[in-house]
């Protein structure tokens, strides 16, 4: 039966979040900063600089830089307005919009599912989602397409979950239902033998959403938010529209057209996609995810009932590769996170977002337990500033080729950033 997605958040599960006071940085244990290996505060600090001079020059509303270690939040900026018209600063409470990141929970939530013994990752897609059989497929069977493919984006479906519309302001802003997205099934298209190759497609992941909702009967907000945001005690984290009593913490977002500044306002609903794009959350509750990742347990939080060490190590193993000259190394697809590996045989894991003009990514070096955040509100239009994209590449790319080797053990101790190989971890 075809259900409209709630416009609103995570429905009771959140509701909890509003008793909350105002929450301190998350998983940091003492005031003071932590003290940082040898150059590493040198380091940090000229990337700050960089970042906080591309941010008044291009004109970017607000932001934010993280560092965690061990687990602790122990480095964070904040600069610029949260909203405007309200003159409020960003601070280390502002709510923002993690766009594409979300598919990282998502996998996480398939990996949940197979080693619960529910599914397999070579099973068809098909079994769990029955309504693709209706899409064309020149290269044989929609059986052979697996859920592997679609967690490594290599399953052959288009980039944009819907290629048809949008550019008008009354349109949604995404499907609202999941019966939209059946009805152009006969109208799609696998696009190259499965398997063969990395290509982006947000449908695939909204596929895999739809998935999780069906196997477990949960809708896929409550799933993640009872699986793996409250283990996590992420208890500031939801999906689409802000509870009441976090609105006061939300970041505005801002498209920038020459002198002109549009307010993209507070919320919109990710619709049917919300598995592909719709979570929100502060910085802190961030960090609580990246200290998850990087198997540093942070306070108040139950690892082992989301996701078993070997399980996120098995994510991390190339499937496919991506890019060889990408500015974070050499660019592989493991299961729903992107991998980047560095001459010095380190493997770095991460991914990005970017919808309306909210812009952010996260990374992690597994084996030296550092990891990164970066933060914005704002975009340029039409060829006008900020460049916020390139900001965040420039700034990430000094991160991981300049700060994080910086913490990484020289004896080659650490928690292990290379997956286990195939066929090591269940369900292979």
């Amino acid at each position: 039966m075809s259900r409209r997605r709630p416009s609103f958040s995570v429905l009771a599960a959140c509701a909890a979040a509003l008793l909350l006071p105002a929450e301190p940085v998350t998983g940091q244990r003492g005031p003071a900063p932590a003290p940082l290996p040898p150059g590493a505060d040198s380091v940090w600090s000229e990337i700050v600089a960089e970042w906080e001079a591309a941010l008044a020059e291009q004109g970017v509303v607000g932001a934010s830089l993280a560092l965690v270690r061990d687990g602790d939040l122990v480095r964070m900026e904040t600069r610029g307005l949260a909203d405007r018209s309200e003159a409020r600063p960003v601070d280390r409470s502002t709510i923002y919009h993690w766009a594409s990141i979300t598919k990282t929970l998502t996998g996480i939530a398939v990996m949940q599912l197979r080693d619960r013994g529910l599914i397999r990752l070579d099973d068809p897609i098909v079994r769990y989602v029955p309504e693709l059989r209706e899409v064309h497929n020149e290269f044989g069977s929609m059986e052979d397409i697996t859920i592997r493919q679609l967690m490594s984006h290599s399953a052959g479906f288009r980039a944009a979950t819907w290629p048809w519309g949008g550019d008008k302001p009354w349109h949604p802003h995404e499907p609202t239902e999941w019966s939209q997205l059946v009805a152009m099934m006969p109208y799609t298209e696998i696009l190259f033998q499965p398997g063969s190759r990395f290509s982006y497609s947000n449908p695939g992941i909204v596929f895999l959403g739809r998935m999780i909702e069906r196997v477990t009967g949960d809708v896929y907000e409550a799933y993640v938010d009872k699986n793996i945001f409250r283990p996590l005690g992420m208890r500031r984290a939801y999906f689409d529209g802000t509870p009441w009593g976090l609105r006061r913490f939300r970041s505005n977002h801002y498209f920038v057209n020459g002198e002109d500044v549009e307010e993209g306002g507070l919320d919109f609903n990710t619709g049917i996609t919300v598995s592909n794009g719709g979570l929100n959350a502060p910085v802190t509750d961030m960090a609580r995810y990246l200290a998850f990742l990087m198997g540093a347990p942070a306070e108040g939080s139950d690892y082992d009932a989301v996701l078993s060490r070997n399980s996120l190590r098995e994510m991390w193993h190339p499937v496919v590769p991506v890019r060889e000259d990408h500015p974070l190394g050499t660019g592989s697809m493991g299961l729903t996170f992107f991998l980047y590996d560095q001459p010095d045989g380190t493997r770095v894991v991460g991914h990005t977002g970017g919808q309306r003009a909210f812009i952010s990514s996260i990374y992690v070096d597994p084996d030296a337990r550092v990891g990164a955040i970066t933060a914005f509100n704002t975009l340029g239009r039409d060829g006008s500033p900020p460049d916020t994209r390139a900001i965040q590449t420039a700034i990430t790319r000094r991160i991981v080729t300049e700060l994080f080797p910086l913490f990484r053990a020289k004896d080659g101790e650490g928690s292990g950033g290379r997956a286990a190989p195939a066929g090591a971890a269940s369900g292979r």
